[in-house]
């Protein structure tokens, strides 16, 4: 796969750098994953976590990667 360059204002770049899962769905994920931890998931809470995990993950590469461009570390 080729990359792709994208010319982008440093607010932008700056604002992507900061962004996390809202804490009502941070919450949630993590109510989901002790929940899994237990067994005691349902087929829906399993595919809600699926779908919260790959979220999750999806954002801190888009995180990783705009603090790469800045020069920076993950906190």
């Amino acid at each position: 796969m080729m990359g792709t360059t994208v010319a982008a204002p440093l607010e932008w770049v700056e604002a992507v750098s900061g962004l996390r899962l809202p804490p009502q769905v941070n919450d949630r994920l993590q109510h989901l994953m002790d929940r899994n931890t237990e067994g005691l998931l349902t087929d829906t809470e399993h595919a809600e976590l699926e779908t919260l995990v790959d979220l999750s993950e999806q954002l801190a590469l888009v995180r990783a990667t705009a603090l790469h461009l800045l020069g920076r570390k993950p906190a």
